[in-house]
């Protein structure tokens, strides 16, 4: 009728995922890459703008969770300065929640300086037109 296995098997399908041989990252490393993916956009972004003041500290952000500088962008998209500043305001937004998820005080300060400085700049009266 029925046989019982009688050695273990290795590699079994009912093995504890726990066990298998790859790198773990912790939440706060997994923080850390989107806060530096998010940085990195709003870079892009800051740079295509040519706000330099700004980009230098964003570069600054992105090499501290880096470890490195980050690539500096080097295509222009021909977008409208409006939505530029629009595209620029959501991913500092993004930064924020996350820099706060991950308590970066320097990048969450930072995140929300971009976002009233873009906020401001959707406010002018000579990007009203360019819209």
């Amino acid at each position: 009728m029925y046989e019982p296995i009688r050695t273990q098997r290795r590699g079994s399908v009912h093995a504890v995922a726990d066990d298998a041989q790859y790198p773990h990252r912790s939440r706060e490393e997994e923080l850390d890459i989107q806060l530096a993916g998010h940085l990195s956009a709003l870079l892009a972004v800051t740079d295509e703008l040519g706000l330099d003041a700004a980009a230098e500290q964003i570069a600054a952000q992105v090499a501290r969770l880096r470890g490195a500088p980050p690539a500096r962008h080097a295509g222009l998209s021909s977008a409208a300065p409006t939505t530029l500043h629009r595209r620029a305001h959501a991913l500092a937004g993004r930064a924020l929640v996350v820099a706060a998820s991950r308590a970066d005080t320097a990048a969450a300060i930072l995140s929300a300086q971009r976002m009233d400085a873009h906020t401001a700049a959707l406010a002018e009266p000579r990007l009203v037109g360019a819209r």
